[in-house]
């Protein structure tokens, strides 16, 4: 039996390892796409949890899933504003607004989920497109809210769409 000690020297060097392998991915990924955050990669990637101990393939995966994740809370974000919006915050633009952005998020959601799946089966220029087009159809919630003259309540969601799809497509990248 091996002794508490042992085990948490044990656990520390695999978290250190994993780290560095995060790291360097993510440094090598924003050595190929210079509008990449290396911040942001090392950041998001860590929070998930098949992140310690994966290859690039993995990460790769990683960032879509976590695309995934996001565009499902845009998702459920815009179906509790429509459901209980507070009063007198919701009109008829906005709301049709938000109805043509539910739908861009499922398909983002949807595209991201593609990805994952494409880079899975290891055919990497289909999941690269699968996550641009994941990225577009996000951003295409912002345009939607600028032409009916409104700011968008998920500016955010377009934003982190944006820098994940890029995360996913220059690890990718290292794998091919």
């Amino acid at each position: 039996m091996m002794s508490p000690a042992k085990s948490l020297l044990i656990a520390a060097v695999l978290l250190i390892t994993a780290e560095a392998t995060l790291e360097t991915t993510c440094k090598a990924a924003a050595g190929l796409d210079q509008k990449l955050d290396y911040g942001f990669c090392v950041a998001e990637l860590t929070k998930h949890r098949d992140s310690p101990g994966a290859n690039a393939w993995g990460l790769a995966k990683v960032a879509a899933n976590l695309g995934v994740n996001d565009a499902g809370g845009a998702v459920r974000d815009v179906e509790a504003m429509l459901a209980a919006p507070p009063p007198g915050a919701v009109d008829g633009r906005t709301r049709a607004a938000l109805g043509l952005c539910r739908k861009l998020y499922f398909d983002a959601e949807l595209a991201f989920a593609g990805a994952y799946d494409e880079i899975n089966a290891r055919d990497y220029a289909a999941g690269k497109r699968m996550a641009a087009d994941a990225a577009s159809l996000a951003r295409r919630c912002d345009g939607v809210f600028a032409e009916a003259g409104l700011q968008s309540p998920l500016a955010s969601r377009g934003v982190y769409a944006v820098k994940i799809a890029a995360v996913c497509t220059a690890i990718t990248d290292l794998i091919e």
